[in-house]
């Protein structure tokens, strides 16, 4: 069997923005072949499936641009160089819902487009919330909303909902409440 190994020849920095970088990399394939890929470099992200003393999913509804239009998920955000994941995630959910927490479960990572970018997002559970007050980045505008499983699973299924991280967070809820 063949290795599947793509090794790197070269790698050039075309563009360096604030959230993302674009390199272009010259790659040897496993057959000798040489070909180039475009490669997305993200610093990592964390989101939290937060579920309030009601029961109720905590979800954000806002803009976005490379999609032209408005999107509910869970909350999220980018890792600041040095952070913990865990660090992170209490972060976000305070910064975009208000909620505050100071116990999260780890419930997976997963890379979100593997095959152009580098983005490892961390999954956290809590349901220890606090009411706060949301601190927003001066260029976020967000809707906080909460909602039962039953209408995040209906969410889904009307394509509501369907943000990966989010789709993701309710099949955890479901099968979570399966086996509890």
């Amino acid at each position: 069997m063949k290795r599947l190994e793509e090794k790197m020849i070269d790698s050039k920095v075309v563009y360096s923005g604030r959230i993302i970088d674009l390199h272009i990399e010259d790659v040897e394939l496993p057959d000798g072949r040489t070909s180039q890929r475009e490669v997305v470099k993200h610093p990592g992200a964390v989101a939290v499936i937060a579920v309030t003393p009601e029961d109720k999913i905590v979800l954000v509804r806002q803009y976005r641009k490379p999609l032209n239009r408005e999107i509910i998920e869970i909350p999220a955000g980018k890792l600041e160089k040095g952070e913990s994941p865990e660090t992170c995630a209490i972060r976000e959910l305070e910064e975009e819902t208000g909620y505050r927490t100071d116990k999260l479960t780890y419930v997976q990572s997963f890379y979100t487009s593997p095959g152009f970018a580098d983005e490892l997002i961390h999954i956290y559970y809590t349901d220890s919330l606090e009411a706060g007050t949301e601190h927003l980045d001066q260029d976020e505008f967000v809707e906080t909303i909460e909602v039962s499983l039953e209408e995040a699973s209906e969410m889904v299924k009307n394509q509501k909902i369907y943000d990966a991280k989010t789709a993701f967070a309710v099949q955890y809820l479901q099968l979570k409440k399966m086996v509890d």
